[in-house]
């Protein structure tokens, strides 16, 4: 059975983690755009102090204190969206925490720290929104924020990519399982890229140096636009930034040469210049209410996401680029100049249009043949 997802102007949004970063941006934007909010965090004064930022500006905000890592405080979040908003529609479990480590100079206690915020957090709120869902009219949708790097492994985030990894694996077989029973509930994983989020600031860092994630970034707002889109529109997954997603493609075309190269370059690349923060959110809630973090911009817009959310548009794209290509090259020269390029780029967006959406794309192809051709011709 497949939810029926509402516009943000009528859905009560549950967010974890939403203190800062994107959590904090999230909030900020579905309540602009009508939607109630439910937010959850360890912190309650920077949660109050949201709440009451948003409530000012005539949106409806509700704060829960509360450690997604102990099941019974996310039965409490749940519980408080039912008697302040009479229930909710999509959950979205955000909060995450950062050991800056390698593995073997990870203390085990660490270790099993992050994997209590960042697998059990989502487990405990996703199974808890399930239940709700899956008997609601309609359903509603459950959200979990990853990462590129449940995808790939990357030096000095051992741990959290590891955690990453499991919230994947976790998310992946929880959709199966709901469509196994016709549940009305849809799962979606955001992946971001590098994020410009106080992620870093926030983590516990046991390097010499301050840290920071390797460039390109993005602003948490990007990947808030992401979640809100799949909170209204079922989807299975959306990469947040072109970056991260030509990371995991060296990695799956080149896992040997991607090994030598990350674990050459993301370790001086996880460091900046300045000094170390004296606390981190680890096993305590540190200073929250920030949405980016000062010490560089992200970028405002992901082209390679907004292709990604529109499937019907890359594949457009894809044909477009093809016929200007065939105009200033040639067919015949098309092959050598512009083939390594598009199946660079074009290449898997029109892929993963056609396989999202084959109807569609069986469509667009009975009515543009010659785009088709060419783009076949392109990338063969």
């Amino acid at each position: 059975m497949r939810p029926r997802l509402k516009p943000l102007d009528q859905q009560v949004i549950v967010i974890t983690g939403a203190s800062s970063g994107i959590g904090l941006a999230t909030a900020k934007r579905a309540a602009k755009a009508g939607a109630a909010v439910v937010l959850a965090a360890r912190n309650e004064e920077a949660l109050r102090a949201v709440c009451a930022e948003i409530n000012a500006a005539g949106g409806r905000a509700h704060a829960v204190a509360a450690d997604v890592g102990d099941a019974q405080d996310v039965e409490k979040i749940a519980r408080a969206a039912i008697a302040r908003f009479g229930g909710f529609d999509t959950w979205v479990n955000d909060a995450g925490v950062g050991v800056y480590a390698e593995l073997m100079e990870t203390p085990r206690d660490d270790h099993e720290r992050l994997f209590r915020t960042n697998y059990f957090g989502v487990v405990n709120g996703s199974v808890e929104a399930a239940k709700h869902l899956a008997v609601k009219p309609g359903g509603g949708a459950v959200i979990n924020v990853g990462s590129i790097l449940s995808d790939i492994g990357s030096p000095m985030l051992g741990a959290y990519a590891a955690s990453k990894h499991a919230v994947k694996g976790f998310t992946d077989t929880l959709r199966m399982e709901l469509q196994r029973h016709r549940s009305p509930v849809s799962v979606t994983l955001i992946k971001p890229s590098a994020i410009s989020s106080p992620f870093a600031d926030h983590a516990r860092n046991y390097m010499d140096q301050p840290a920071r994630v390797p460039p390109p970034v993005y602003a948490p707002e990007v990947v808030a636009d992401a979640i809100l889109y799949a909170a209204q529109r079922p989807v299975r997954n959306l990469t947040v930034g072109a970056g991260g997603r030509q990371m995991t493609l060296t990695a799956a075309l080149a896992p040997s040469f991607a090994d030598r190269l990350f674990g050459a370059v993301v370790p001086p690349l996880s460091r900046r210049k300045g000094e170390k923060p004296a606390t981190d959110n680890l096993y305590a809630p540190s200073e929250d209410g920030r949405v980016a973090t000062p010490h560089f911009r992200g970028r405002k817009f992901s082209v390679y996401t907004e292709a990604h959310k529109r499937p019907r548009m890359s594949l457009g794209l894809a044909a477009l680029a093809i016929g200007v290509a065939a105009a200033w090259f040639g067919r015949k020269q098309i092959a050598t100049a512009a083939r390594p390029l598009l199946a660079r780029t074009i290449g898997p967006l029109a892929m993963r249009a056609v396989r999202r959406r084959p109807i569609a794309a069986a469509r667009y192809a009975l009515r543009h043949p010659r785009q088709t051709l060419q783009l076949a011709r392109a990338l063969r």
